[in-house]
């Protein structure tokens, strides 16, 4: 049996330092890319430059040998994929940074209620708890009946609704194709499911506008890379913690670059769903561990 690869904490930090700025500049640039193109043609022409940086990993894809069921799935999941994706920008370009940053941490508390309902995952009580703390951040953000719950709040809710089904379906596909048929996949499947809604709405970009996206396309794809790095090199319950730095940064820049008060109750929100995402991977790591270990007797042999 293979020994895993050994455990750098430090080395996982870091990279996970490097993904966060990576997420926070797509996030910045969307924001200043502003609400003139609308938020699907947007995130159209963002998986579009995707697919051309993918071009070299495409061609070396054998795509054709994909059986009937494993593209639909990956059409289902790509089609989902595209409707938050395009809620995602609809938000970035009308709600407050930090607050883009803090509800997009529900990810994985969805990641971990579908698992339950729909892989089969057991739901301890624990968990349960965490996931219904992960609700309260959630609460203590929106604050709904002391503010008003905007269109772009709403549309973020249901974006880490989607992204969590779309989640849940890569873990499926994980077990069944290459990562990276996985990752090229996506792209293609959300770039062909935006394009008739974007050209139906189409308003030409400038050529600024059209760097700006290049960018976003470049620190998302980059952020991703380096997050897998991180947990390669460390685990999940050491990584996920430096992911509330993100809120931070988001806040400072929010303040610092678009005049963006500072949302104590966003920054109190945001740390109450990151600790129970934190605890959650926290246990999800523990009981891998667990499942792993060879038996007594298997180890003295």
């Amino acid at each position: 049996m293979p020994n895993p690869a050994p455990s750098r904490p430090l080395a996982g930090i870091l990279w996970m330092l490097v993904t966060g700025l990576c997420f926070v500049a797509v996030t910045a640039l969307v924001k200043v890319l502003g609400p003139r193109i609308p938020a699907v043609e947007s995130a159209f022409l963002r998986y579009v430059i995707g697919l051309v940086l993918l071009t070299p990993l495409l061609l070396r894809l054998k795509i054709r040998e994909l059986g009937w069921e494993m593209q639909g799935l990956f059409a289902v999941r790509g089609i989902l994929h595209a409707v938050g994706v395009g809620c995602w920008f609809f938000a970035m370009a009308r709600i407050p940074i930090a607050e883009v940053t803090a509800l997009n941490y529900l990810s994985p508390v969805y990641v971990t209620i579908g698992a339950a309902i729909f892989l089969g995952e057991t739901l301890a009580l624990r968990r349960i708890l965490a996931v219904v703390a992960a609700l309260v951040g959630m609460v203590i953000i929106l604050r709904p009946g002391f503010r008003e719950v905007g269109p772009g709040q709403i549309a973020m809710l249901f974006t880490g609704l989607v992204f969590g089904i779309s989640y849940l379906m890569t873990k499926v596909l994980a077990d069944r194709a290459d990562a990276a048929m996985v990752v090229a996949m996506l792209s293609v499947w959300v770039a062909i499911s935006l394009a008739p809604v974007a050209l139906m709405h189409w308003v030409w970009p400038t050529w600024a506008e059209l760097g700006i996206l290049l960018c976003v396309a470049f620190f998302a794809t980059a952020g991703h890379f380096t997050m897998t790095l991180a947990m390669k090199a460390a685990p999940v319950a050491v990584t996920q913690p430096v992911t509330f730095l993100q809120l931070i940064w988001a806040t400072l820049l929010g303040v610092a670059v678009f005049a963006e008060p500072v949302d104590g109750w966003v920054m109190v929100g945001g740390g109450v769903i990151l600790a129970s995402v934190s605890y959650i991977a926290w246990r999800e790591a523990k009981l891998k561990r667990r499942s792993v270990t060879p038996a007594v007797p298997a180890t003295k042999g």
